[in-house]
């Protein structure tokens, strides 16, 4: 299976899951997808893989999910909502890291398998938690407002396409801009990593076009909650 019809594959998957999280669970759900994205989105990024054919890292689509979650909370519960959705994924940001430096630096049984791919992810962690914390806190803020702004000129619900998709738009362009070089300077040669930082932006915009059917379904789902 190619990597371009298996990254479709997963885009669907990632956001069906996400509705189903929220249809069972509700506003809960959607908090605890946020967490869970942001320790799965740091772990994928550290693969680089060809996606039509540029380098691109695997974490884009389920931080792109984080996105979709900020902006259903917003449309539907409110900016302070999202406000909270963001707080939440930056400190589970730090409290990974914190966690998982320590475990690692625990001195492995000599028949321990897991040991140096645990130092393969999560000791290259802290610059991704540099880079992931920078980029998210501004970025997501910047999503947030920017929904609001636009929700608050642009109210009704034909209108939700481009709320979602302008503020996600833009503060994606914020997110690479700050994410990428913080993350990969010096790891992979200048060339590689102004490739990244177009195709990362690129398959961002896809990814922030692709949900846009799946924020007008989360609209009409009534969780189990309520």
């Amino acid at each position: 299976m190619s990597n371009e019809l298996l990254w479709v594959i997963f885009a669907l998957v990632n956001f069906t899951l996400f509705l189903l999280v929220y249809k069972f669970f509700g506003r809960l759900g959607i908090f605890v997808w946020i967490t869970l994205a942001t320790i799965l989105a740091n772990i994928q990024v550290t693969k680089l893989i060809f996606l039509f054919g540029l380098e691109a890292n695997l974490g884009n689509i389920m931080y792109g999910t984080i996105f979709l979650g900020t902006d259903v909370l917003n449309e539907i519960y409110g900016k302070k909502q999202a406000k909270k959705a963001v707080f939440i994924g930056f400190s589970v940001m730090i409290i990974t890291v914190i966690i998982m430096t320590i475990a690692i630096n625990f001195n492995p049984h000599p028949e321990d398998w897991a040991q140096d791919s645990l130092l393969t992810i999560f000791g290259f962690m802290p610059r991704i938690l540099l880079a992931s914390l920078s980029a998210f806190i501004i970025s997501q803020f910047i999503d947030v407002y920017a929904f609001d702004k636009i929700k608050r000129k642009l109210p009704e619900n034909k209108f939700l396409w481009i709320r979602n998709n302008v503020s996600t738009i833009i503060s994606q362009a914020i997110d690479t801009s700050i994410f990428v070089p913080i993350a990969f300077y010096g790891v992979v040669s200048n060339e590689i990593l102004l490739g990244l930082m177009l195709s990362t932006y690129a398959i961002k915009v896809i990814v922030a076009l692709l949900d846009t059917p799946f924020i007008y379904l989360a609209k009409k789902i009534k969780p189990n909650e309520e």
